[in-house]
């Protein structure tokens, strides 16, 4: 038997993909719970950078003459989301230690389960590679006032202590934190994050807590750079303003810093982490593209023999970021600047690309 909150709503509004640059508020059949499946009504949705980029149509999204699409139109948009637990379909409760009232969270891919990679344990890195808000297959996303949540799903509790801002960030500081890991920080090294954005400021609170030698963040927006030096950032360096490589190498000894995490989305950000990198540093590739990047590929081999490390979405972060949250370790004071109406989501993706904000919210 499924439980449920009572006098559930027939039907909610959601914002739908239907393509690029066709987002749309519609109203949908409110979503109800499956066997081992869970019913949030959510909370608040963020929106990422990868909405923007999916939105504006590009082809890592929606395909080119050289791969299909991985959208799936149309769908819910939006994969940072929290919510409070309406129904849980049968067994749904004792599989994710939940009950109706919890405030919880899904990861944002939805791992097949049957792959290599999954049965490996490298869920993250699931061959059939659902994740929320872009393939509907599944299920859809949380820019809606309702969501399912399908059985084999990674889900987890809030707690109440939290606000509404930091249980909407969560999904954010959890892939800061996977990308911050695999730049193995010790406690002699130079940092550079490159790109103050939501992610990247969450990556300089979580860096700090690595207590590196020298914490050095990168961005062309000075108002985030007061941010970053706030959250414990050494040294800020504006490109516009500074020659960054002159200073990175003055901090150095001339040698560069020993990790650069890359967090721009900007092919001039990656090509300047190489610059100012020292030989044998690791470089961290956090960012999603709109558009492909080319650099000189001597520097990573023959000239610097670089460890170049890719960080994707946020395998067993979740928990680590609930926690560094509940005990006040990050904050997200001044990275959540505002909140809208679902219904005014076109306002919040034109917010969410302006110097004015940093992540915007959508509340149902």
């Amino acid at each position: 038997m499924s439980q449920t909150t009572a006098n559930a709503p027939a039907t909610m509004q959601a914002v739908v993909c239907h393509g690029p640059e066709d987002y749309r508020h519609e109203s949908r059949p409110r979503p109800s719970a499956g066997p081992g499946e869970v019913v949030l009504k959510i909370g608040a949705c963020g929106i990422c950078a990868s909405d923007v980029k999916c939105r504006g149509g590009a082809a890592m999204f929606w395909g080119n003459d050289s791969q299909p699409s991985w959208v799936q139109a149309p769908v819910v948009a939006g994969h940072e989301f929290f919510g409070e637990v309406v129904e849980l379909g049968e067994g749904a409760g004792r599989r994710a230690g939940l009950a109706v009232g919890d405030r919880a969270i899904a990861e944002q891919i939805v791992p097949c389960g049957e792959c290599r990679y999954c049965d490996s344990g490298h869920y993250w890195m699931c061959e059939v590679h659902n994740i929320f808000g872009f393939q509907r297959e599944v299920a859809d996303g949380g820019m809606a006032e309702y969501m399912r949540v399908p059985a084999n799903a990674r889900l987890h509790r809030i707690p109440e202590a939290l606000s509404r801002a930091d249980a909407a960030f969560i999904e954010p500081l959890a892939c800061g934190i996977h990308a911050v890991n695999r730049g193995d920080i010790q406690l002699d090294d130079t940092v550079v994050i490159a790109g103050a954005g939501p992610i990247g400021l969450a990556m300089v609170q979580v860096a700090r807590l690595k207590t590196p030698k020298r914490l050095i963040v990168i961005d062309m927006l000075d108002e985030r750079l007061r941010l970053a030096e706030r959250f414990g950032a050494d040294v800020t360096l504006n490109p516009g303003r500074d020659d960054v490589g002159a200073r990175v190498r003055e901090l150095t000894d001339g040698y560069g810093c020993d990790v650069y995490i890359e967090a721009t989305g900007s092919p001039t950000g990656v090509r300047q982490g190489l610059d100012i990198i020292r030989k044998l540093g690791r470089f961290v590739e956090f960012s999603v593209f709109g558009k492909e990047t080319s650099v000189d590929w001597s520097i990573i081999g023959d000239r610097k023999e670089l460890d170049v490390r890719g960080a994707h979405l946020s395998p067993r972060t979740f928990p680590v970021a609930i926690d560094l949250l509940a005990r006040k370790r990050v904050t997200t004071d001044g990275i959540v600047t505002h909140e809208l109406p679902l219904a005014e989501f076109e306002e919040g993706f034109r917010m969410a690309t302006a110097a004015e904000s940093i992540k915007v919210l959508l509340i149902p």
